[in-house]
């Protein structure tokens, strides 16, 4: 029965595998390569920790958990959602989960089609997201809420923020970039020290 399971949430995985890839940006080359590792691990973890590591979802519980040092690199979202607390970005990571890379996190607000191009962006509406990870990357979409920067790195990348984005030193706030491929925050943006 287990291993029933796991099969059939491996190939869940697999046939996500489009999902993953729509949240690699055109600089990711082997965003195939996180499908396959991520049906690889499916195969050989049990069910709870699969399901415990899952990091694309339509649930506001599943991607809280991502978006917590318990969670991954990459965390996407498939629909709108909307939390009714806070929520924390925790956690140091690494591109593509592997150690030897850089220190990256990845928020994913949209889904593509196989060539890349974006079909569909998602709003996460959320009272406030409390960014504690290095180089967290919010990449399409929107955030309804404000934003409270206590890390180097943050990247607004085609995302809009639909709220205030304050930085709690002005280090974090020299070292962020704001308005890449378009990104744009219609509140203010301030540094709180």
């Amino acid at each position: 029965m287990k291993k029933t399971k796991i099969t059939l949430l491996a190939a869940t995985l697999l046939m996500g595998g489009s999902l993953l890839a729509a949240c690699s940006s055109d600089s990711d080359t082997s965003a195939s390569s996180s499908s396959e590792t991520a049906a690889s691990t499916a195969t050989t973890e049990s069910t709870d920790d699969v399901v415990s590591t899952a990091s694309i979802s339509d649930q506001t519980s599943v991607i809280e958990t991502a978006l917590s040092a318990d969670g991954n690199w990459i965390v996407a979202v498939t629909d709108d959602m909307t939390f009714d607390a806070d929520v924390t970005v925790d956690g140091e990571f690494h591109d593509k989960g592997d150690d030897a890379s850089d220190i990256y996190r990845k928020f994913a607000l949209y889904s593509q089609d196989e060539d890349r191009n974006v079909t569909a962006e998602y709003t996460v509406t959320v009272p406030k997201l409390v960014v504690n990870s290095e180089n967290f990357n919010i990449v399409h979409g929107v955030i309804k809420g404000d934003i409270e920067v206590n890390a180097n790195g943050f990247v607004l990348n085609g995302a809009k923020v639909e709220g205030n984005v304050t930085f709690t030193s002005q280090e974090f706030q020299d070292s962020a970039t704001l308005d890449e491929d378009g990104a744009s925050v219609t509140g203010d943006v301030t540094v709180s020290e």
